[in-house]
């Protein structure tokens, strides 16, 4: 009896773990940035006007990320006890239907814990998916894998302006709530990792969030693959997400549209999402691609404040640019599942980005903070300073993951 042929990286990769792992995150992040570009025509029919558009939306923002860092937790906890399942089919259901409530809203309070119930539910659909992608598939195209399901996750951005701009607010957030329920139907065909199927026969310990923090080298490990993924967040959850009001800042006399801004950094981050993937399976190496992309960021970004902008199509191509410097993402979700055995995988892999997510409450305070006596510009290109040193720092001291074998536990 022969053996089968083996199956080429299209057929690894069409799998229906991974094909539905992709689609999920499409799902979680039309959810996450509709708040984005929703943001102001939401809060003016809330009868939010003036300053407090800003205010307000800082607010929802910071409740948004607090669900998604809380979320996390629990979420990456469940999926090394419960098993990865567990949590794509929890999550998708409690952010499905908080974001169909979004669409009923009548004031800033209720919005606001609605904001705060889709963040907890969103955080178990990345971390979950990866995991288990990293775990189905060979480890030679892994990195594959994890950039499908990443540059799905910005087409999911995309589908989010799309639909936003030909429906209302409303009508969006059903939207959303909606394609979250088709996939929950979807996921019943999807199976379980054999690694963590294997691993439930062991006696270990499993999803302990308590052994990141008592061993110091796994607890260095975990603080640097959350660092270096802020920059992306001060990118896109701040630069971007407040374009209309950077735009003022920097005297750009045409008002920025959010939802346009939103669209043309996503537009890049499909296309770095898999030029960053690409390049560190051609080098075999992951570290050096996340070095090149965050100086690029970091070049962009003086560019954005510093160089005069003199039409609204040049800040779009900058947010465009951006946009694609933050296209390490995926390799950096990548790198935060194998850091870790089996079962700690899930529990890093939901809670790092979440952190990473939530970063963006300490960065958004510091510049409201700094903007009191130092100004828009300067109190930004301050906080991006400050950003971008710990994550060139963290980076250094990363390990590199590219060829790791992943079926192992932590001790």
């Amino acid at each position: 009896m022969t053996n089968p042929p083996p199956k080429t990286i299209s057929q690894e990769l069409l799998r229906i773990p991974v094909i539905v792992a992709a689609l999920g995150y499409l799902v979680d992040m039309y959810d996450l940035f509709l708040f984005s570009i929703v943001r102001v025509p939401s809060l003016k029919s809330l009868n939010v006007a003036g300053d407090n558009i800003l205010k307000d939306g800082i607010m929802l923002l910071n409740l948004q990320m607090a669900g998604l860092l809380i979320g996390g937790i629990v979420w990456g906890i469940l999926g090394d006890k419960k098993g990865r399942l567990s949590v794509l089919f929890g999550s998708i259901l409690i952010y499905s239907l908080a974001n169909i409530s979004n669409g009923f809203v009548n004031s800033v309070g209720a919005y606001a814990v609605l904001r705060f119930i889709a963040g907890f539910g969103l955080a178990g659909e990345l971390g979950a998916g990866i995991t288990l992608v990293t775990e189905v598939l060979p480890k030679r195209i892994r990195g594959y894998g994890t950039t499908l399901v990443a540059t799905m996750g910005v087409f999911g951005a995309l589908l989010a302006y799309t639909v936003s701009y030909f429906f209302a607010w409303r009508a969006s957030y059903f939207i959303g709530g909606g394609l979250g329920l088709i996939l929950l139907v979807l996921r019943m065909k999807v199976f379980e990792s054999g690694i963590f199927t294997e691993l439930k026969e062991k006696n270990v310990r499993r999803g302990d969030i308590l052994m990141l923090f008592n061993n110091k080298k796994r607890f260095i490990k975990y603080l640097t693959s959350i660092v270096i993924g802020m920059p992306i967040w001060l990118v896109m959850g701040v630069i971007i997400t407040f374009s209309p009001e950077f735009g003022r800042a920097i005297g750009l006399e045409t008002p920025v549209d959010a939802g346009k801004a939103v669209l043309f950094a996503f537009m890049g981050q499909v296309l770095g999402n898999i030029v960053s993937g690409s390049l560190s399976q051609y080098f075999n190496n992951r570290k050096k691609v996340m070095l090149l992309f965050m100086l690029s960021s970091c070049v962009f970004v003086l560019i954005f404040f510093l160089v005069p902008v003199t039409s609204i199509i040049m800040l779009y191509i900058l947010c465009a640019c951006l946009g694609f410097t933050c296209g390490y993402w995926t390799l950096f979700i990548t790198v935060a599942a194998e850091l870790f055995g089996s079962n700690l995988r899930a529990t890093v892999a939901t809670t790092v980005p979440n952190f990473v997510r939530a970063t963006v409450i300490p960065l958004t305070a510091l510049f409201v903070y700094l903007k009191t006596s130092g100004g828009t510009i300067k109190s930004v290109l301050i906080v991006a300073a400050l950003t971008y040193t710990l994550s060139l720092i963290a980076l250094f001291f990363l390990e590199e993951t590219f060829k790791k074998d992943l079926d192992y536990v932590e001790e």
